[in-house]
């Protein structure tokens, strides 16, 4: 793959990108750190990419990675006087987003990737296996896992009715 074909990729792409980053980061300031920290890392270890077919699998592993290494930086420390303003910036986002939404926000993040890759990134479940490192099984089993509790959730909260 060439370095021009990457860049389109990844204009392509920005939604996803986007929405994937947004799964583990609540920050949008950190959602677009991790997508330029990806961006720089794919033109610099482009020649680590073996096959093409699989250049979209390997630019969101790259990212999953990178919002990991975000993750770890941003929970060591929160300025105590930011605490009432962060609780309240995120009780005004879940007031503004869908039961179903809110639902799957809530799952944990080893079932709400599976979830978001697959049903709205329109992921195969062999592509999610190898973003996320793990057999195709294992994607199979976390999304009947989420799709029980969301059902669950979602019954609970009187939204959804057999």
């Amino acid at each position: 793959m060439t370095k021009e074909q990457l860049g389109t990729m990844i204009l392509d792409s920005e939604r996803q990108l986007y929405s994937t980053a947004k799964t583990i980061l609540y920050n949008d300031q950190d959602c677009a750190d991790a997508i330029q920290e990806t961006v720089v890392k794919a033109f610099s270890k482009i020649n680590t990419l073996k096959n093409d077919k699989y250049a979209k699998t390997w630019l969101i592993r790259i990212l999953i990675n990178e919002c990991y290494i975000l993750l770890r930086k941003s929970s060591k420390l929160v300025p105590l006087e930011e605490m009432g303003e962060v609780t309240e910036i995120r009780a005004d986002k879940k007031n503004d987003y869908s039961d179903l939404y809110r639902a799957i926000n809530s799952l944990k993040e080893d079932l709400r990737l599976p979830v978001i890759l697959y049903y709205i990134e329109d992921f195969k479940i062999k592509e999610i296996a190898q973003i996320l490192e793990i057999t195709e099984g294992a994607v199979q089993k976390r999304l009947a896992r989420a799709r029980g509790k969301l059902r669950c959730d979602l019954q609970k909260s009187e939204v959804l009715i057999d």
